[in-house]
């Protein structure tokens, strides 16, 4: 296990974190919800960047008090909010880096961002955002790390780069021991990227699944109240009450499928589960 948070707590005064979660090697995980979920403070306190007022954690096998700066060097991060001096070029960044990073080549990373149309002379400060986002992502890949957090690192970008740093992502882990932890608001993105997902809401983990279950065994159902009233609700997770009765969230489609030919069931996907977890009311045990 690259990455293991135990009930951390980081308490503000309108907002506490509560968070467990794993990032398993090999593996890239989501972690999604909405702004002010507590993403970026859960990533904050898994970087050090926060003190935090109880839990545990591990990083690369180790906790986080025993962390060396050499330590470090094996995470790659981007966060919104952090960057190079503006002042500095492609060129004297990566020479920063070169004697940061035991691992960090600088000949391949220049290559890399002039390949992305980087302009290596230009002073950062400078740059589109589309500009900085590339950038900053190929810095955190650029030493080679073993684990890579990032925090909204395609925002900025169009649909025809964005997929492109997401190849990126995916040819960076085709290298073993490696993993990736990566936050979205484009759900397309991690649909196709993730192996499995966190959702998190006021600063609390509420569901974690495999991606391909939520794509293959989530579904939507859209029911009349008369249906609802006859249904069989033992795998209803969450309703959200319409118009027309209610839409309800299950990780059994194919039970509904089998047993209520007759009823709209919408194909599951992210963004269903977050609207109805955010959106919709709990269902425990509820008949």
């Amino acid at each position: 296990m690259l990455l293991k948070l135990e009930n951390v707590e980081k308490t503000y005064r309108d907002f506490t974190l509560r968070c467990s979660m794993e990032v398993a090697e090999g593996n890239i995980t989501g972690l999604i919800g909405a702004n002010g979920a507590g993403k970026s403070t859960t990533f904050k306190a898994m970087l050090g960047l926060i003190h935090t007022d109880g839990g545990a954690m591990e990083i690369l096998g180790k906790k986080q008090g025993d962390f060396t700066a050499k330590d470090r060097g094996d995470i790659g991060v981007v966060l919104a909010e952090s960057t190079f001096c503006g002042t500095l070029t492609v060129k004297d960044a990566a020479a920063v880096m070169e004697n940061m990073y035991r691992r960090f080549n600088r000949k391949k990373f220049l290559d890399k961002c002039g390949g992305y149309g980087l302009p290596l002379d230009k002073r950062i400060k400078d740059f589109s955002t589309g500009m900085k986002a590339k950038f900053k992502l190929l810095c955190a890949m650029g030493h080679e790390a073993r684990l890579l957090v990032l925090d909204e690192p395609t925002v900025g970008l169009d649909n025809v780069v964005r997929g492109e740093m997401l190849d990126e992502m995916r040819r960076y882990m085709e290298t073993e021991g490696r993993a990736i932890l990566i936050s979205s608001h484009i759900s397309s993105d991690l649909e196709g990227l993730c192996d499995d997902l966190y959702f998190i809401q006021n600063g609390t983990v509420l569901f974690h699944e495999d991606t391909d279950v939520i794509l293959s065994d989530y579904a939507v159902l859209k029911v009349s109240r008369q249906q609802y009233g006859e249904l069989d609700k033992r795998y209803v997770s969450y309703r959200k009450e319409e118009a027309f009765g209610y839409k309800l969230l299950t990780g059994q489609k194919q039970f509904y499928l089998d047993n209520y030919p007759s009823l709209a069931v919408e194909r599951g996907n992210i963004d269903d589960v977050m609207l109805m977890m955010e959106k919709g009311e709990k269902m425990e045990g509820r008949q």
